[in-house]
């Protein structure tokens, strides 16, 4: 009798043990789908900043948004655990800083990269963290086909501990955030970075497409200053090295990070190259008092003993009131139109040049899913004729040309859910 009771207590053991295999199995295959297997709209991310819980905080807040938040990543992970491994579609990595009062100005440059992108983007939103339900609820407040073509992460403006506040209050609050990307993003090879100022009159895609025009020494790619040199601020007035004969201008800043990352640098503080890591605090500190346009100039000076990392494009990828205020003077901007509106100066929120703010207004009034022409580009082409009275304002066609050609895909792109 006590061999059968023996047997049968060695059974249960063996019974429980086996269950508890079973269970850990499932439990750690579950965690591994739900934080490996899908793409999220919030990824918390320690050490950038980003903050772990953050969306769940704001959930009962903002319920008729965050639901809809919920639904789509349990959509998102539900399609990937059923979907068969095909190649991954191509995306594009676009990168922005929001701080103080840029909310809204972020969210219009957002609406100008999707509505006309082509293929898949994703957004990478830096911003400080009182803004960033506001970015979820607006980004998850746009129509589904509209949403089907880009994904996003909100993440913490994230400066090295050591001279943090420096960093955050250099030229504009947090701009110079976009020199630790390759630092952040550790994961992610290229991105286009762009001002909070900036509006897409032409498909992002142009722009990515330049990655692959880089030679086997190039890394970044960025567009002059200025197109003449005896009107240029950097050739007049500079009191550092600058790129070429006008320096250039950061708005538009296309990365190869995996580069940035693996090269080292020539500089004039060391006779050895230095990482990219080790360059920007000793360059803030020998040129503090000398710069004027903040990390535009730390830029600028890299690329003066740098110069075969860079790669130029034209201005018509930043397009900036300097090239109309005293006329107009950017060649590639007259022959084709402008491709990127960059409202550098505040022109988007005052009435110095009332043809920059009117684009503004016409993209960032414009109601998805509406007809483009009729209720963007004619009231937009109807007001730039009111502008003609200021150097940019003659130059109008410019500001519609592109813009006309990219709208009339936009019903395309809503028929077939990109």
């Amino acid at each position: 009798m006590r061999r059968y009771i023996r047997a049968l207590l060695l059974c249960t053991v063996f019974a429980v043990l086996s269950g508890l295999y079973v269970y850990s199995k499932v439990f750690y295959s579950d965690v591994s789908v739900r934080w490996n297997g899908a793409r999220r709209a919030f990824i918390p991310q320690r050490g950038t900043g980003a903050r772990r819980g953050s969306a769940v905080r704001a959930g009962p807040q903002k319920p008729h948004w965050y639901n809809r938040y919920i639904m789509r990543q349990s959509s998102q992970m539900e399609g990937a655990g059923n979907r068969v491994q095909t190649s991954p579609e191509p995306t594009m990595h676009l990168a922005v800083v929001a701080c103080g009062e840029r909310l809204e100005e972020t969210l219009t440059m957002i609406k100008s990269a999707v509505l006309f992108s082509i293929k898949r983007l994703y957004l990478h939103v830096f911003a400080e963290d009182q803004l960033h339900a506001s970015f979820m609820e607006a980004l998850e407040s746009w129509p589904d086909f509209l949403r089907l073509r880009f994904n996003y992460t909100v993440y913490s403006i994230s400066f090295p501990s050591e001279n943090a506040g420096e960093w955050k209050r250099l030229f504009k609050p947090c701009a110079s955030q976009r020199l630790f990307l390759p630092l952040i993003l550790k994961d992610i090879d290229s991105i286009v970075y762009v001002d909070s100022d900036i509006l897409f009159l032409q498909p992002v895609d142009g722009l990515w497409d330049f990655l692959s025009r880089f030679n086997p020494s190039q890394l970044a790619a960025m567009s002059p200053e200025h197109e003449e040199p005896r009107i240029a601020w950097y050739s007049r007035f500079a009191r550092h090295p600058f790129y070429g004969r006008t320096g250039i201008n950061s708005g538009v800043m296309l990365m190869n990070m995996t580069r940035m990352r693996s090269t080292f640098f020539k500089n004039d503080m060391t006779p050895v190259g230095l990482r990219w890591e080790e360059l920007l605090m000793p360059l803030l500190q020998k040129y503090k008092l000398n710069i004027t346009w903040g990390d535009q100039d730390l830029l600028n000076i890299i690329f003066h003993h740098n110069p075969e990392f860079l790669l130029e494009f034209p201005c018509k990828w930043n397009y900036r009131p300097d090239h109309c205020i005293y006329g107009s003077n950017c060649a590639s901007a007259e022959e084709d139109g402008i491709y990127v509106l960059h409202g550098n100066r505040g022109v988007y929120h005052d009435y110095k040049q009332p043809a920059f703010r009117g684009v503004y207004d016409a993209i960032k009034e414009y109601s998805f899913g509406s007809d483009p022409v009729a209720s963007l580009l004619d009231p937009l082409e109807e007001e730039l004729l009111k502008t003609t009275h200021t150097y940019c304002g003659k130059s109008h066609t410019l500001f519609t040309k592109r813009l006309a050609l990219s709208l009339a895909n936009i019903n395309r792109n809503t028929t077939h859910g990109r």
